[in-house]
């Protein structure tokens, strides 16, 4: 073997040797965002951002600004399969990587109508492979407390967005990948709807 081969192989060895400790590093990071979001405690009600009084009204109007991207929304929980996670604003890879995404155009948790939340199959939504109709699911704001039962599990293409349809009765949409344990992108998604059946303050 020549001289130049063998530096050749040795750059090609050196070469892989820091791809694949760059690639474990970045699986670190994913990990330790997931770990710290998944473990964020409820914060506080927001106080309101501005009150006004109409003329002839005799009543106040709170203002709360829209969230922004990768903003705090809610902790999404499911008992009967020890699934909980937060819920941050948005279904970007950036955002779903850390935690479940209130899906975009669809009403905000706390919201009338039917609200979509989507997460990782096998991350934050692994647990939904368990789940089943009639177990609960409790949705926590910085306010109150939402408790949904399950109606319906359903598996449909992705073309499939009727089911984020706006609703009359409250709604609440969970939307992963299908199959599971599928490798690589899965092809269908798994569709949870629950409909509300209580909601108080929280307790603080």
């Amino acid at each position: 073997m020549s001289t130049v081969t063998r530096s050749l192989l040795r750059g090609i060895e050196l070469l892989l040797l820091v791809v694949g400790g760059a690639m474990v590093v970045w699986c670190w990071v994913v990990l330790l965002q997931l770990f710290y979001t998944q473990h964020m405690p409820v914060p506080e009600p927001a106080p309101a951002e501005t009150t006004q009084t109409l003329p002839g009204d005799g009543g106040s109007t709170r203002t709360v600004p829209l969230p922004t991207r990768g903003e705090w929304l809610a902790r999404l929980e499911a008992p009967s399969v020890e699934m909980q996670t937060t819920v941050l604003e948005g279904t970007d890879n950036g955002t779903l990587n850390r935690g479940a995404g209130h899906i975009e155009e669809t009403p905000l948790p706390g919201q009338i109508g039917n609200i979509g939340i989507a997460g990782h199959r096998d991350t934050v939504f692994r647990a939904l492979r368990n789940i089943q109709v009639g177990d609960p699911l409790a949705l926590t704001t910085r306010e109150r407390v939402y408790h949904y039962r399950i109606t319906s599990t359903t598996i449909v293409d992705p073309s499939d967005v009727q089911v984020l349809d706006p609703t009359i009765e409250p709604t609440l949409t969970l939307v992963t990948c299908y199959p599971f344990e599928f490798f690589g992108h899965a092809p269908r998604r798994f569709i949870v709807q629950a409909r509300l059946v209580q909601e108080e303050l929280r307790a603080h």
